[in-house]
């Protein structure tokens, strides 16, 4: 084999063509893969403005030449491994085109195709730089060449809707991401290495030599034996006494994340990638054993302090236990790096238990109110990660911290800005779920009750519901104006902090109406029901009422910035805007009324902001009744398309008044799914607690009483029966309103459902979990599925929905026609699975599957 270092330009450039072979699996990074690599070129793409040599190791691209390979024409090589990284990156290259054409002009989108992405003049087979597995090959193509269907629901077009999204968020900060910096990152910045076998050479044996080695030693691995080797006559006594304890403390993940969180202490752009790399230059500049064994025993101490904070229960002080357990709680891992120092100097007797809990109450504080303004992402890392490097030669630590997290564009939200925000912004949209719980959760605790709820047996309640029934609307009439639809007001309220509460494990409240939610409330031992109890109606003047009142308590448990300066208003979130609008795929549409709910704002200044602002699909975004806007008009000053006859092509359909199809709508809820924002009852199988499975299903039971018709009642029960004939599973999960999933094969396997049926009259169509299952990975199956589902009466899910999470009413399975369709559909996809785990594996396809996994991921 010849393997070379190299750059994404030179693999790319020249007469050269990347073919994935057929039996190599589908792409298959997601955005979690995608969120990282952004992150990495972001900060590569500074890091070069400043060094222009700095590199970022992407890792290695196995190739071997095609066999079909001639003296003249375009090379050919089979991608043997890399196939997501080469796929991901040229992606991104089509992405940063597509952006700088619309924004810098046409030259860009003739340069980098011509350069990066094809051959140009070659024939059809040939010209493609790099060539899909059979599977993905349209969707891809469709994303080079840019045409209507491009950024369609599968990982493909999920991937180009990212990267389209995170450019034109970047245009709309008050930093933007320079984008030719950017660009440069991409094709010179990532170091790849480019193993290239030879014509004779066995590709399974170079499979197997690269990726059959046993465990890969870690980073901290890496270090310990740099360290040793160093040693001599102190190597053994070192050992036993420091390094030993100090492994048995940490877990090898942990030992890593000690030594990063040390590198960070020094530079906050040290990466954990780099952490072996980095170390040992730091260590090279010790003399002798003497500082090599200091050393030691300083990665000792640190490591118990890093032991409590990964254990909170651990720490002696209760407030700095409380501090520690709730930052923990949180889940944003870049506050360890000061946690670490706080510690440290406490331990170093610099700082006192009083002074690091009030530095850790100050970060809570920052965290808490980002979160409730809408801001909970925006530069978090960057500003976390500094927070040492910038506090610690200060001598009051906690007023450091406070001081620094309070100034510049840090989004550490005022009492008065946190007040503004309850009322406008989406809390529920907003921040991952486990946050948005425990806001709420400490909010509860604030009240000091005797008599504390679990809250493990809490989730997130919606007191006007999110699917309001016909006493809801009668409940918020009187207080809407002439101009007002009840659909709009009802999606300006409805995610904010003031119409949300906690509930207890064996709630019925789902849909009810308010009056009957008030009985529920009044007997809960929680504080905050029992005051929303207190109130007669449940409308908009409530709600907001609601939200005053969680301010002030807000303001009483949450220190606010140092206000050194009248704070400024607070725009709305215009990147999440663009992200959204950028997420949007081919064939559906969305509101203005729809992105304003989203980030909380109006749909006046929505408009203005499409209009005035470069958005990706901005055409995609249609008046309240799915008309286009009479003030439309395109960013592009050179382009004239009819907007119609663009959505038009891209598969939306409209009636003779010009209206939108409704069922191609996509809701701020179904915005914020592909924005990757998450509802607080997501599908997913939750071990049920021993004992509790004939309860759980008895509470399903229950609620479906409640809320169901008789008929809907008899249908539902049905399925299930059918269901658990086919040989498939039944569980349930163990949120407040009690779903039922229907699982296909039992969890030791590997899980998969088709549906989840929730009692209050919705059976959830989990698309956008399918598509990482297999065999509904396959985005054909899952379109076949939702052909199948449009059968039934009154259900029109559109092909646009593939990534979401639709829903079917029972009332769609309460006829006798409905629920024969709905049993052969389960029918059919029971069957779907059974053929395909029962189908004797390919060996050499398998072969190649499992190999890819485990070097891409």
């Amino acid at each position: 084999m010849k393997a070379t270092e190299t750059t994404l330009k030179e693999l790319l450039e020249g007469a050269k063509q990347y073919q994935v072979p057929l039996y190599q699996r589908t792409y298959s990074w997601t955005k979690d893969q995608h969120e990282r690599l952004w992150r990495d070129l972001v900060l590569l793409a500074e890091d070069r403005q400043v060094n222009r040599d700095a590199t970022h190791f992407l890792g290695s691209v196995v190739l071997a030449p095609s066999p079909s390979n001639g003296p003249t024409g375009v090379h050919r090589y089979l991608v043997v491994d890399g196939q997501q990284r080469l796929t991901t990156l040229s992606i991104l290259l089509a992405a940063l085109r597509d952006h700088r054409a619309a924004t810098e002009g046409a030259q860009h989108r003739d340069r980098i195709n011509e350069q990066y992405l094809e051959n140009k003049w070659e024939e059809e087979s040939a010209r493609l730089k790099l060539s899909p597995t059979q599977a993905d090959r349209d969707s891809y193509r469709a994303c080079i060449r840019q045409t209507s269907s491009a950024g369609s629901s599968d990982g493909i077009g999920e991937a180009y809707r990212y990267f389209t999204g995170r450019l034109s968020a970047s245009a709309n900060e008050d930093t933007p991401v320079d984008v030719r910096a950017l660009e440069e990152a991409v094709l010179l910045g990532l170091a790849l290495v480019s193993v290239t076998a030879q014509k004779d050479d066995n590709v399974h044996r170079i499979f197997e030599s690269l990726n059959n080695t046993g465990l890969q030693l870690t980073q901290g691995d890496l270090l310990r034996n740099h360290l040793f080797m160093r040693l001599d006559s102190k190597a053994e006594e070192a050992y036993t006494d420091l390094w030993l304890p100090l492994q048995k403390t940490l877990a090898p993940k942990q030992l890593e994340l000690l030594f990063w969180l040390d590198l960070v202490q020094g530079d906050p752009k040290a990466r954990q990638s780099t952490i072996y790399s980095d170390q040992v230059q730091r260590l090279e500049k010790l003399r002798d054993e003497h500082e090599l064994v200091e050393e030691i025993a300083r990665f000792r101490r640190l490591g118990d302090l890093l032991a409590v904070i990964l254990n909170p229960e651990r720490e002696q002080d209760a407030h700095v236990r409380t501090r520690l357990t709730r930052l923990k709680a949180w889940g944003t891992s870049t506050v360890y790096p000061l946690l670490l120092h706080l510690m440290d100097r406490r331990d170093r007797g610099t700082s006192s238990s009083a002074e690091i809990g009030a530095a850790m109450l100050s970060v809570e504080s920052f965290l808490v109110r980002r979160l409730l303004i809408g801001r909970a992402t925006a530069n978090i890392n960057r500003t976390l990660l500094a927070t040492t490097s910038e506090v610690k030669d200060e001598e009051d630590v906690a007023a450091a911290v406070h001081r620094y997290l309070s100034t510049g564009r840090k989004y550490f939200a005022s009492d008065k800005e946190v007040a503004a925000s309850l009322a406008t912004v989406p809390f529920y949209l907003n921040g991952r779920s486990n946050q948005r719980k425990l806001v709420l959760q400490w909010i509860e605790e604030s009240y000091e009750s005797k008599e504390p709820v679990d809250p493990s047996q809490l989730t997130i309640e919606h007191v006007m519901p999110r699917t309001p029934t016909e006493a809801w609307r009668e409940e918020l009439a009187p207080e809407l104006g002439e101009e007002e639809s009840f659909e709009e007001v009802h999606q300006g309220l409805q995610h904010t902090l003031g119409n949300l509460t906690l509930t207890g494990y064996n709630s019925t409240l789902s849909n009810s109406p308010f009056p009957t939610k008030r009985t529920h409330l009044a007997t809960s031992g929680l504080r905050m029901n029992q005051e929303i109890a207190a109130v007669e109606t449940w409308g908009r003047e409530a709600i907001r009422a609601r939200a005053r009142s969680l301010a002030e308590r807000i303001a009483a448990i949450w220190p606010e910035p140092e206000l050194s300066a009248q704070a400024e208003e607070l725009p709305p979130s215009w990147q999440k805007l663009a992200r959204a609008i950028a997420e949007i795929p081919p064939g559906a549409w969305t509101t203005y009324g729809d992105l304003a709910a989203l980030i909380g704002s109006h749909p006046v200044p929505v408009g203005a902001r499409i209009a005035k602002y470069p958005m990706t699909n901005g055409h995609r975004v249609l008046q309240a009744e799915g008309t286009i806007s009479p003030g439309f008009r395109w960013y592009e000053p050179d382009r004239t398309d009819d907007p119609r006859a663009v959505l038009e092509g891209e598969g939306v359909d409209f009636d003779t008044a010009g209206r939108a199809d409704r069922a191609q709508r996509l809701t701020a809820d179904d915005l914020a799914d592909l924005l990757g924002v998450t509802s607080e009852d997501m599908p997913g199988i939750v071990p049920v607690p021993e004992g509790q499975g004939g309860a759980l299903s008895a509470s399903f039971l229950e609620q479906l009483g409640e809320n169901a018709a008789p008929a809907e009642v008899d249908a539902v029960l049905h399925v299930i029966r059918v269901w658990e004939s086919l040989g498939g599973e039944v569980s349930y999960g163990t949120a407040a309103t009690t779903s039922c999933f229907l699982l296909s094969r039992a969890p030791a396997k590997g899980s998969i459902w088709p549906v989840a049926i929730y009692p209050d009259g919705s059976i959830e169509v989990v698309f956008q979990y399918l598509a990482t299952r297999p065999p509904f990975d396959d985005l054909q199956l899952r379109d076949e599925l939702r052909t199948r589902l449009n059968r039934l009466p009154g259900v029109d899910i559109a092909t646009s929905k593939l990534a979401l999470r639709p829903s079917v009413k029972f009332s769609s399975i309460a006829t006798p026609a409905g629920l024969d369709t709905f049993v052969d559909v389960l029918t059919w996809f029971y069957q779907q699975v059974e053929e395909f785990w029962s189908a004797p594996a390919d060996d050499d396809a398998l072969d190649f599957d499992l190999v890819d996994v485990g070097a891409e991921e």
